[in-house]
């Protein structure tokens, strides 16, 4: 709010979202107001359509729980934030969290208010997607406090439009997938590689942290298979690398392999194709056939439980803070 500086007259500024989250009464009549201006061209069309729909709706405000904003970044990366002026209401809020079972700095943020700015409780991406695993397989208060969180952040997210809703959703999935198979799950399926098809039967597996060169801490992950009746352990390397600290993996094909590196090669792009339904990429460095995995492969992976929680481990360990 502020005052017109010569004249005796205020001016009050609110969002549409605080609006939307008002009394119908309210509500009703700016939706009134907005269609008569959009009538006598006093407000853009476009604009005004979005105003009407999120005032005839409503903006959903669970009992019990503060108003996060949920949007999208210009990279297209989820904000789930509560920005309140009083420290009191992130007090509140990162008790609940805690209750829940997430833990500052690897689920979410906090800034507390300095003077007259506002501080926030900011839910990482790995903390919606904790929170959503938390929701099935947490203890029993547990799973209530993280359904009703992960249930009323997917409504927040729907009412602020589809590409934010199938990002928060898309995490949410991930997060409730998160150890809900088993290797020996993965028998006699077929799988399609450079136009052949290939039958795979996991044996079992495992991921483990280990420590590299320059300090840094790989992550190897082992998988026994039968791929067309060849039965093997595959070995993946895993570890953040470049600017962005992006996580990468990568696998050597077997000279000494039946059918020599190119049949290796193909036998383990099947192997992780059948595991994640993502094809790895595979190319030649000097005499060598390299198959390289990414994040993708990573959140494939973190679907069986042999691998979930060492996977959650290490990328929460080498993510950046």
């Amino acid at each position: 709010m502020e005052r017109l500086s010569d004249r005796d007259e205020w001016q009050v500024w609110a969002t549409t979202n605080k609006l939307a989250a008002g009394r119908k009464e309210l509500r009703d009549a700016l939706t009134e107001a907005v269609r008569k201006a959009a009538e006598s061209g006093w407000a853009d069309a476009g604009k005004a359509e979005r105003w009407l729909e999120k005032l005839e709706r409503g903006l959903t405000l669970k009992e019990g729980w503060p108003r996060y904003n949920v949007r999208l970044t210009n990279s297209g990366a989820l904000v789930v934030q509560y920005a309140p002026t009083n420290p009191e209401g992130i007090e509140r809020e990162v008790q609940r969290l805690r209750a829940m079972g997430l833990e500052e700095g690897r689920h979410f943020a906090v800034k507390m208010p300095e003077g007259d700015k506002k501080g926030y409780v900011s839910i990482l991406k790995e903390g919606l997607a904790y929170a959503a695993w938390l929701s099935i397989r947490g203890s029993e208060e547990q799973r209530r406090l993280a359904a009703e969180f992960v249930g009323y952040i997917l409504e927040r997210a729907k009412e602020e439009g589809g590409a934010v809703y199938r990002k928060a959703a898309e995490i949410v999935e991930e997060g409730r997938a998160r150890g809900s198979l088993s290797l020996a799950d993965v028998k006699g399926v077929e799988v399609e590689v450079e136009g052949k098809r290939h039958v795979v039967d996991v044996l079992g597996g495992g991921a483990q942290p280990e420590g590299g060169g320059s300090g840094r801490t790989l992550l190897r992950i082992t998988i026994a298979a039968e791929i067309d009746g060849v039965k093997n352990d595959y070995t993946m390397t895993f570890s953040r690398r470049g600017a962005d600290n992006v996580a990468m993996g990568r696998a050597y094909a077997r000279a000494d392999a039946p059918g020599g590196r190119e049949a290796d090669a193909e036998r383990l792009s099947a192997l992780i194709k059948a595991l994640t339904g993502k094809e790895p990429r595979a190319y030649r460095v000097g005499n060598k056939i390299v198959v390289e995995f990414g994040r993708e492969h990573l959140e494939g992976f973190m679907r069986y439980t042999e691998l979930a929680e060492a996977i959650r481990r290490w990328l929460e360990e080498t993510g950046r803070r």
